[in-house]
């Protein structure tokens, strides 16, 4: 009888062992992973990280939404302009025109910097200004503007 108890405490202890190895080892693995510097979570709050980290955070939203319209001429035109982020952290410059209630086009370009994107920016605006279009509010969605 003594060693049918023996034998069900070592079945046990094995079993404790097993899982105290597999916890040890995926806590270690986890440790080792979390080490490495380009995917380490708090290296984002340090201030050598946040100065180095321009390009995904704009420091303002930069949106913009014109109309030109003309009823002599039967022009009625739009011409809309956002800076963002995309998903790889490179700032984009999309602008969209057309006539109002069409889709229109769109153009959307690429800055490493973005500084690079509101100077383009600023320039295509100054050049709707000079072309007649003016400050409008956007549609919503769903409006039968666009």
């Amino acid at each position: 009888m003594g060693e049918d108890l023996r034998a069900s405490f070592a079945l046990g202890n094995r079993a404790v062992r097993r899982r105290l190895t597999a916890r040890s080892v995926l806590i270690s693995n986890f440790t080792k992973m979390n080490r490495s510097t380009a995917i380490d979570s708090y290296l984002s709050l340090d201030e050598i990280w946040l100065t180095d980290d321009h390009a995904i955070m704009l420091t303002q939203p930069y949106q913009l939404y014109v109309e030109r319209t003309d009823a002599a001429r039967n022009m009625a035109r739009f011409y809309e302009m956002m800076i963002e982020p995309n998903l790889f952290g490179e700032i984009c410059l999309t602008r969209r025109w057309g006539r109002i209630g069409a889709r229109g086009q769109t153009m959307v370009q690429q800055f490493a910097m973005e500084r690079d994107a509101v100077v383009v920016f600023l320039d295509l605006l100054r050049q709707k200004r000079s072309r007649g279009y003016r400050t409008a509010l956007p549609c919503a969605s769903g409006s039968s503007r666009h």
